[in-house]
């Protein structure tokens, strides 16, 4: 009697309401939690950038007298350390979009080769580019910033895109590849009997069909290339062949350091990231999506 009340209890539809009720109110909490985790440092930029270099170290969680002079300082390069900013900004754009071309072409034509035109054990080719991920960046640094002054090309820019190119082509390879498989082998037929070249094919099919994996890994390229901190540093020593992410960094050797110019300009170094990814969420997500599509 006993055990036949107590699992009507725990079946009732009472038990099952507080039971969503209370796991749903675990969910608010842990999604609240994350939200100030993620949230904090973002406005704690903005504070500070828009607090006096006096008053960043009060305490208070609003500027007590805030100013957009750090942003008016660092868009005319009103101080030493910015006074390179807009060509150094320009460096980073030259480096993210020659990083993002050249994983796409490479990407995109490896791809073709391997899934359309049946290259013998192309799989291979594939698999071996995703081991070189076994290998951390960092570890190559060295051999890397090595190659380059053998080549003539220390302090330039093309060290720093042929080195981050070499990173993120093999994720490349690897999402075209697998998007690819989506594509039905008939439409290369089809242009075959009418006579396309596999250039043709490459050109005027595969490429329009893969728009969706070319945005998604062109974003992941730009953005890799964009945030890269470590070879730009090692490879780029001068301010006017320097890009804004080693630039920041400048400003820690001040002995008093400019916090809030600092924080205005990485605000502006965000921008345009921002902008990208939010303006090609819905490609990246599709890309990224189909690029799971098995054969």
């Amino acid at each position: 009697m006993s055990a036949t009340t107590s699992g009507r209890q725990f079946g009732s539809p009472l038990f099952y309401r507080l039971q969503r009720w209370g796991v749903e109110a675990l969910c608010l909490l842990l999604g609240a939690v994350l939200a100030v985790w993620t949230i904090a440092p973002i406005y704690n930029m903005w504070e500070i950038a828009l607090d006096s270099h006096d008053d960043i170290f009060a305490g208070a969680l609003w500027p007590a007298h805030p100013s957009l002079d750090a942003f008016r300082v660092v868009v005319t390069q009103d101080f030493w350390y910015l006074a390179h900013f807009w060509h150094q900004f320009g460096n980073s754009f030259i480096v993210g979009l020659s990083t993002m071309g050249l994983t796409l072409l490479i990407g995109s034509l490896a791809s073709f080769t391997v899934t359309r035109m049946h290259l013998r054990n192309g799989w291979m080719l594939t698999n071996a580019a995703l081991m070189t991920y076994v290998i951390p960046a960092s570890f190559l640094a060295i051999p890397f910033y090595r190659i380059m002054q053998i080549y003539g090309l220390a302090n330039h820019l093309l060290a720093v895109i042929l080195s981050l190119t070499t990173f993120a082509t093999p994720y490349a390879i690897f999402i075209f590849s697998q998007y690819s498989k989506s594509i039905p082998m008939e439409l290369d037929e089809s242009a075959r009997i009418d006579g396309a070249n596999p250039f043709q094919i490459y050109w005027k099919i595969y490429l329009p069909l893969m728009a969706p994996a070319l945005v998604a890994v062109g974003t992941y390229a730009l953005l890799l290339a964009w945030n890269e901190y470590l070879y730009n540093f090692l490879m780029l020593s001068t301010p006017q062949s320097m890009t804004v992410a080693v630039a920041l960094a400048q400003f820690l050797n001040s002995d008093e350091s400019p916090w809030n110019f600092m924080m205005a300009t990485a605000i502006l170094y965000a921008l345009p990231p921002i902008i990208l990814y939010y303006g090609f969420r819905r490609y990246m997500a599709a890309g990224l999506t189909m690029g799971g599509v098995k054969g």
